[in-house]
């Protein structure tokens, strides 16, 4: 029987409203092919076209299962190895304090090189976005040491690192997109073409995906849209929608970010994946690489792991692989349920949008939950932690202007500053907490887990961002640069 997306189309109809979203295109594509494919509210500054499941939008940070599966292609042919250290294409690449060859391409792909948050892709976007402006763009331009455009600058800002790492390769996983930077250099240098016209040849024109592109300047992107392309939207601090066209630039990061795509061919794609390759009856990407990626050697529970470009986790026995993206006038989230030949995509033009209940509505659909079923993996123990003191500290991470968690003690319990806003922390086991609206508890300002050693946090993980404590000998505890 084919399965009924009314209740699903109601709600994001809902969600858009409650959000105030100006655009958002949704696709879930099945074992029949695109079963629900829809856009609402608008894509231009007049408010007067409607998006479609073919209108390209960003897709920001999805882009990078797209470099990792070209990573995990590359090394099925026996191109390259996943424990190859970095230093082999890249003889200045090092990551302070720790062993040169402890990091690999692997530890780049999972996000566990130890590298902290850091500055290098901001300053790309503010140094290379010409027609972008503001306060945020003024102090990163402020602050670069230079215009970020190569990736030799990336590794030499890495190699010359400031700030505390998060651990020894391997151990923590803290997102980073210099190691997916890198790693879309590697694929230069392995494949002996861009990594550009890799995804084009070996991965968007098997799969169909005609409105797909990865490039640095939309240029392209708005060739093959033939004007079926999304301008871009932000809220400013009162509230008011602003519009443009100033699309990214951040030339080193282009498998960390660049792909532009549809709802219907990101919806394809995924769907492809949960099929071990198999597209339209035909082996169109390589089984190994799909499960390099998604398979049995990542680990499937209810916290979400990452492996190589997607995270992965369980949801009332259905295996779940996913990611979210965001940038300027992006939001985005794609995902698939493994093994079951579904794919899915949420693409929406504001930034700074949470699309996670729009996109958990297409899951709840195909897996029979109700539309309105969370997907939160965070859930509170219904217990207090045992032992609040070892919480308490300033963690700062520098990707961009500093962002910092600050956590004291009151008689109700641990509190955290996430920023400017205040909440109130609720255990959810292990060290794993919900930081909450102090004002509004139904409303999640972050995830946080703590990382404790000697009777003390020496950092906390903010979403999937490790923030080392700020004193310096808190850190060297935990290990530093």
């Amino acid at each position: 029987m084919p399965i009924d997306f009314s209740a699903a189309d109601r709600r994001i109809l809902s969600l858009i409203e409650r959000d105030r979203l100006p655009g958002v295109a949704v696709c879930a594509s099945g074992p029949e092919g695109s079963c629900f494919a829809k856009g609402y509210g608008f894509r231009d500054a007049d408010h007067s076209v409607a998006p479609d499941a073919d209108t390209m939008f960003g897709i920001a940070s999805m882009s990078k299962s797209m470099t990792a599966l070209a990573i995990a292609m590359l090394e099925a042919e026996g191109k390259l190895s996943y424990d190859d250290p970095v230093y082999r294409y890249f003889p200045r690449f090092s990551v302070p304090g720790a062993a040169r060859d402890a990091v690999t391409l692997r530890t780049l792909a999972n996000h566990t090189s130890g590298i902290p948050p850091m500055e290098p892709l901001e300053w790309s976007i503010a140094m290379n976005s010409a027609r972008r402006d503001g306060e945020w763009v003024r102090a990163m331009r402020q602050s670069a040491p230079n215009a970020m455009r190569t990736i030799d600058q990336v590794i030499d800002y890495i190699a010359a690192c400031p700030y505390p790492t998060v651990g020894a390769p391997g151990e923590n996983m803290s997102y980073c997109n210099e190691g997916y930077a890198i790693l879309s250099y590697v694929v230069d240098q392995v494949a002996g073409i861009p990594l550009e016209q890799f995804c084009m040849e070996r991965i968007f024109r098997p799969l169909g995906m005609e409105r797909t592109i990865m490039d640095d300047d939309c240029v392209g992107a708005r060739a093959m849209a033939g004007g079926n392309i999304t301008s871009l939207f932000e809220r400013d601090d009162n509230g008011a929608l602003l519009c443009d066209d100033d699309w990214s630039i951040l030339p080193p990061f282009r498998g960390c970010a660049m792909v532009k795509s549809t709802a219907r061919d990101m919806a394809a794609y995924y769907r492809c994946l949960s099929n071990g390759g198999m597209h339209e009856g035909r082996q169109a990407l390589p089984r190994a690489a799909v499960e390099a990626m998604i398979g049995p050697s990542i680990p499937a529970s209810e916290i979400a792991c990452y492996g190589l470009g997607l995270y992965k986790r369980v949801k009332c026995a259905h295996v779940i692989c996913e990611h979210s993206g965001g940038l300027h006038g992006v939001s985005t989230k794609g995902g698939l349920l493994l093994d079951e030949g579904w794919g899915f995509a949420v693409l929406c033009n504001q930034g700074d949008a949470d699309v996670d209940e729009i996109m958990w509505a297409l899951y709840n659909t195909v897996m029979g939950l109700p539309v309105e079923t969370s997907h939160c993996w965070f859930t509170p123990a219904g217990r207090a932690f045992s032992d609040p003191q070892m919480l308490v500290g300033r963690f700062v991470g520098h990707e961009g202007i500093p962002e910092t968690v600050t956590v004291t003690l009151e008689k109700g319990g641990p509190v955290a500053m996430v920023g400017k806003d205040a909440t109130r922390l609720t255990y959810c086991g292990g060290t794993r907490f919900l930081a909450m609206d102090a004002a509004n508890p139904a409303r999640q300002r972050a995830r946080l887990e703590f990382f404790i050693r000697n009777g003390r946090s020496w950092a906390v993980r903010c979403g999937s961002r490790i923030f080392t404590r700020e004193d310096a000998a808190a850190a060297a505890d935990g290990g530093s640069c």
